[in-house]
C-alpha cells in the first residue's frame, strides 16, 4: 500500500500573510456561551475571525501579524467568566500534538465531578421525596416532613451541587453575557426565595415549594451527567487517534557511543541498526530528518520514515481503515503511529514532528470541527439573543398571569377538570387538581409559571447540534481513512447532483504499459523508436513517461543523452537527443510544430485508438519517426463503484486529456454515455470544463490525484483526493481518502450525507423543543386543557433535550455501520 504524503490544513489561515491562535476555553454551557466567546475574539483589535467549538472547547483565532498577543485573548476571555489558555502560535490551526492528549483526561475528570455532583444532589433529592410521602397518603415522617427540614435540604442543594451553576450564572449576568446557567439559576433562586419568604413570613399565605429547586437542580445534574458521558464517548475514535503518537523512538547508536542526530544520519549496517543493544531511547519529538531509528515487534513507528533494513508486516488500521497488516520491506514508507507487527525494522527518518502523517490527520480532524455548516448560522444567529429572549418571555409571562391570567380564567376554569405537572397539585385528585392551581395566590402560581419558561429553555442543545455530529462523524471517517474537512463540506456534499472522475490514476490504476511501438521510418527500428523517446520523456513526470521508459529498459535500451527538455502541459514534450529534434505528444501538438501525419498513419491510429490505446506520436526533426500505444486498464473497484453513485442519484462524468475514442473505450464498460465523457481537455481545462458543469446548475464534487486536477479539485463545489494524490492535490481537496481505493468515495459521500441528516435532525429538534416547551411553560395550554409544568417537570425536559441531541449523533455509528 502506497503511503500518503503529509496533509495540509487549507483553512488554517485566511491568507499567508495571516497567523492562526488556538485557545482551550473552558466554562462554556450553551450556543450562547459561544456567540458570546466569539464576540469576544473578534472585538479585540486585530483579530480577522474566531470559530469557537462548544463539544472541544477549542477557539481557533486568524490574527493580522504582530497585532494579536495570545496572552492577552486568554486573560480576556478568562476575566469575563471563561478561563482560557494559548495552546498554538503558528501559521496553521493546529496545535503542538503533545498537548492534545490532555482530552481525554479533561472528559473524564469533568465526568468525575459531574457524578460526586449528582450523588449529592440525588441524595438531598430522595430525602425531600421521602418527606412528602404524606401528600400520597402514606404516614408522616417526623422529621423529614418538617417544612424546616424542607428548608435546609434546598440550602444545601444551593450550597453544594448547585453552586457551581449558580457562580457561573452570575457570573455571566454580571459580564451581560448571561448563558444557560444564569436562566436555571434565575430559576432556581426565585423558587427558594419566594418559598424562604413564605416560610418566615407565613401571614402571607404563600405555599412553600423547597423541593421545587432540590428536584430542578437534580434533574439537571442528571442531564448534565448523561450528557458529559455522550460526549466522551463522541470523542473516542478522536481520543484514539491522539492516543497513537508514540513518546519515545529508539536512535540506532555507533560503536560503544551514542550517536547524535547528524552522526545517526551515516548509515550504519543492517546487521548493526537492528541489534537491540544498538539503540537508545529518546522522546520522539527530538527525531531529525535523516536520522536512523530502530522500531522492535510490538512497537509504534514514532515517525514517517523509509525502511532501510529488516522486514516486517505493519497495522495501519487506524490511520487507512485497512484491517490487513502491510509487508514492509527496505525501500518501503511507513507512518507514524502504525504497528509493527512481526519484525525488527531499521527506519530512516523522513518526516517528524508536525509533518507526519499522523500528525496532519490529527490537524485535519480537529480543524473540520471548527469549520461550520452555513445551516448551523441560523443556530448561531439565535443563541446570540436566546437567553436575554428566554429572560424577557418569563417576565412577560409573570406580567400577565399575574395581572390578566388569573382574574380572566381563575374562577370560570374551577369545574373544568385540570392537570398539573409536577408541585403539589399533581399529587391531588383530578377533582381537585383545579382548585389548588387557581387556590394558589396569583403572584405565587404567576411565580412558578415564570421559574418553568426560564428552566424549559435549552440553548444548550442549539449549541451542541452541529459539533457532537461532526465529532462523531469525523471520528468515524478517521477510523476508516475518510478525512472530511469540516461542516461546511458536509452540507456541500448533501447537495451534490455529479460526480466528476480524472481518468489517469483514478478511474484506471495509473500504471499504463506499452501494447504497440510501430516505426515510420526504414532506419528505425521498435527498440530504436523506444530509446529516442525514452530519452525525451525523462524531462516529464507523468504515467505515459514511466510506461515508455520502463518498457525501454525492459527491452534493454540503451540511455540516449539528451537535453533543452520542454514541457507543454496535456500536449506533449520535446527534447534534443544526440544532436536531434525530438517531439513526442498528441497529434495535435505535433501537428502545431508543423510535423506532416500521413493518412497512412492515422489508419494506424485509429485501430489503435479504437482499442482502446492512447497514442503517443514521435516525431524526429520534424517527420513522423513512430507510434507508441500505451494503455491503461480500470480499477478493479471502478465500475462498483460508478453503480453504486448512479444507485444514489449523482450523475458521473468522465475528464481526461486523451483522445475521445480512448477514453470511450475507458466509458463504455463503465456504463457512461457519451455526454458523460469529457475528452480532450487540457489539465489547464480542467477547472473551466468543472465550471461549465456548474454554469448547468449543478453541485459538483471532482476526484483526482495529480497537480493538473488542483485546479480542478478547487474549482468544485467538493474536492476529493485519493491516498496516491499528490501533495498539491490533497491540499485542494475537502475530503481527503487515506486509502487507495476507489470505492471509499462512495464511503465518504455516504457518511457526509449522514453526518448532515444528524446535524438537520439535531437542528430540528433543538428549535421544535424550544418553540413548543416555552410556550407550554408559559401556561398557554392552562386555560383550555389545564395543563401546567412545574419547574422541575420544566428542568428535566431541559436535560432531556440535551441529552437526547448528543444521544441522536452517538447514533450515527448504528446509520453508516
Amino acid at each position: 500500500m502506497q503511503v500518503s504524503p503529509p496533509l495540509t490544513d487549507t483553512t488554517a489561515t485566511a491568507s499567508d500573510a495571516r497567523y492562526t491562535v488556538t485557545l482551550d476555553v473552558s466554562g462554556m454551557k450553551c450556543a450562547g456561551c459561544v456567540k458570546a466567546v466569539e464576540n469576544q475574539l473578534v472585538q479585540h483589535p486585530g483579530v480577522v475571525s474566531a470559530t469557537v467549538n462548544l463539544v472541544t472547547e477549542r477557539a481557533t483565532v486568524a490574527c493580522e501579524p504582530g497585532q494579536v498577543d495570545p496572552a492577552s485573548l486568554a486573560e480576556r476571555l478568562t476575566e469575563i467568566g471563561f478561563p482560557a489558555q494559548a495552546r498554538a502560535v503558528e501559521g496553521t490551526a493546529i496545535a503542538p500534538t503533545e498537548s492534545l492528549p490532555d482530552l481525554a483526561e479533561q472528559q473524564r475528570l469533568a465526568t468525575r465531578q459531574y457524578f460526586q455532583r449528582l450523588a449529592i444532589a440525588a441524595t438531598l433529592l430522595l430525602l425531600s421525596t421521602i418527606g412528602h410521602l404524606d401528600h400520597f397518603g402514606w404516614a408522616k415522617i417526623p422529621l423529614l416532613s418538617n417544612i424546616w427540614f424542607h428548608f435546609g435540604l434546598a440550602t444545601l442543594t444551593l450550597l453544594f451541587p448547585g453552586r457551581p451553576i449558580l457562580t457561573d450564572g452570575w457570573k455571566g449576568l454580571r459580564h451581560n453575557i448571561p448563558n444557560m446557567n444564569t436562566l436555571v439559576s434565575l430559576g432556581t433562586l426565585t423558587a427558594y426565595t419566594a418559598s424562604t419568604v413564605a416560610l418566615f413570613f407565613p401571614q402571607l399565605g404563600w405555599e412553600c415549594f423547597f423541593d421545587e429547586p432540590v428536584m430542578l437542580l437534580g434533574f439537571i445534574l442528571l442531564g448534565r451527567t448523561l450528557e458529559q458521558q455522550a460526549r466522551s464517548r463522541a470523542a473516542i475514535a478522536f481520543q484514539s487517534l491522539l492516543a497513537l503518537k508514540p513518546a519515545l523512538a529508539r536512535l540506532i547508536k555507533d560503536t560503544g557511543t551514542q550517536m547524535t542526530q547528524a552522526d545517526a544520519a551515516s548509515e550504519p549496517s543492517a546487521a548493526f541498526a537492528l541489534h537491540p543493544e544498538n539503540s537508545v531511547e529518546i522522546p520522539a519529538e527530538q527525531v531529525q530528518v535523516g536520522a536512523w531509528l530502530q522500531v522492535l515487534p510490538g512497537e509504534k513507528i514514532p515517525v514517517d520514515g523509509e525502511v532501510v533494513a529488516g522486514q516486517t508486516t505493519v497495522n495501519e488500521a487506524m490511520l487507512t481503515g485497512e484491517a490487513m497488516p502491510v509487508l514492509k520491506q527496505p525501500g518501503d514508507a511507513v507512518m507514524a503511529g502504525s504497528l509493527n507487527q512481526s519484525g525488527a525494522i531499521a527506519l530512516k527518518a523522513t518526516r517528524t514532528g508536525k509533518n507526519t502523517t499522523l500528525a496532519q490527520i490529527i490537524a485535519l480532524v480537529e480543524a473540520a470541527q471548527t469549520r461550520k455548516a452555513p445551516i448551523q448560522r441560523l443556530a448561531d444567529t439565535v443563541a446570540g439573543y436566546f437567553t436575554y429572549g428566554v429572560m424577557a418571555i418569563a417576565l412577560l409571562t409573570f406580567l400577565f398571569w399575574y395581572f390578566i391570567g388569573v382574574p380572566l380564567w381563575g374562577e370560570s376554569a374551577l369545574g373544568s377538570g385540570y392537570w398539573a405537572l409536577g408541585g403539589h397539585s399533581s399529587r391531588m385528585a383530578h377533582s381537585s387538581m383545579a382548585q389548588a392551581v387557581w387556590a394558589m395566590s396569583p403572584l405565587l402560581l404567576s411565580l412558578k409559571l415564570a421559574i418553568a419558561v426560564l428552566v424549559i429553555a435549552c440553548p444548550c442543545a442549539l449549541g451542541l447540534a452541529t459539533p457532537t455530529a461532526i465529532l462523531v462523524g469525523s471520528g468515524i471517517g478517521a477510523e476508516r481513512g475518510l478525512l472530511i474537512r469540516g461542516g461546511d463540506v458536509l452540507e456541500k456534499v448533501h447537495q451534490l447532483q455529479t460526480v466528476v472522475f480524472d481518468k489517469t490514476g483514478t478511474l484506471t490504476t495509473g500504471h499504463p504499459r506499452v501494447t504497440d511501438c510501430l516505426p515510420l521510418l526504414e532506419t528505425l527500428s521498435e527498440l530504436g523508436l523506444l530509446e529516442v523517446a525514452a530519452a525525451v520523456e525523462r524531462g516529464a513526470r507523468h504515467p505515459l513517461a514511466e510506461a515508455i521508459q520502463q518498457q525501454s529498459q525492459q527491452q534493454g535500451g540503451a540511455s540516449l543523452p539528451a537535453q533543452n527538455f520542454y514541457t507543454e502541459p496535456g500536449f506533449g514534450v520535446s527534447a534534443q537527443v544526440a544532436g536531434q529534434q525530438v517531439i513526442l505528444g498528441t497529434d495535435r501538438w505535433l501537428t502545431q510544430q508543423s510535423v506532416d501525419i500521413t493518412d497512412a498513419a492515422q489508419r494506424q491510429a485509429q485501430a489503435l485508438t479504437a482499442a482502446g490505446k492512447t497514442i503517443v506520436y514521435v516525431a524526429i526533426e520534424g517527420k513522423l519517426a513512430g507510434l507508441i500505444g500505451v494503455q491503461d486498464t480500470l480499477r478493479p473497484d471502478a465500475k462498483a463503484t460508478v453503480d453504486r453513485l448512479r444507485q444514489m442519484g449523482l450523475r458521473v462524468v468522465l475528464l481526461t486529456g486523451d483522445q475521445r475514442a480512448a477514453a470511450e473505450a475507458i466509458a463504455t464498460p463503465l456504463g457512461l454515455a457519451a455526454e458523460d465523457v469529457l475528452a480532450e481537455v487540457r489539465p489547464d481545462g480542467k477547472a473551466a470544463a468543472i465550471a461549465q458543469i456548474q454554469a448547468e446548475g449543478q453541485f459538483v464534487a471532482m476526484v483526482g490525484d495529480g497537480i493538473n486536477d488542483a485546479p480542478a479539485l478547487a474549482q468544485a463545489d467538493v474536492g476529493i483526493s485519493l491516498n496516491s494524490a499528490t501533495d498539491v492535490a490533497i491540499e485542494a481537496a475537502e475530503i481527503v481518502l487515506m486509502r487507495d481505493r476507489l470505492t471509499d468515495v462512495v464511503e465518504s459521500i455516504q457518511l457526509s450525507r449522514a453526518t448532515f441528516n444528524k446535524i438537520r435532525q439535531n437542528l430540528f429538534w433543538a428549535f421544535a423543543y424550544n418553540t413548543l416547551g416555552i410556550p407550554i411553560a408559559a401556561g398557554v395550554l392552562l386555560p383550555s386543557l389545564g395543563i401546567i409544568l412545574s419547574p422541575a417537570t420544566a428542568g428535566a425536559l431541559m436535560a432531556f433535550s440535551s441529552v437526547s441531541v448528543v444521544t441522536n449523533s452517538l447514533l450515527l455509528r448504528r446509520t453508516t455501520a
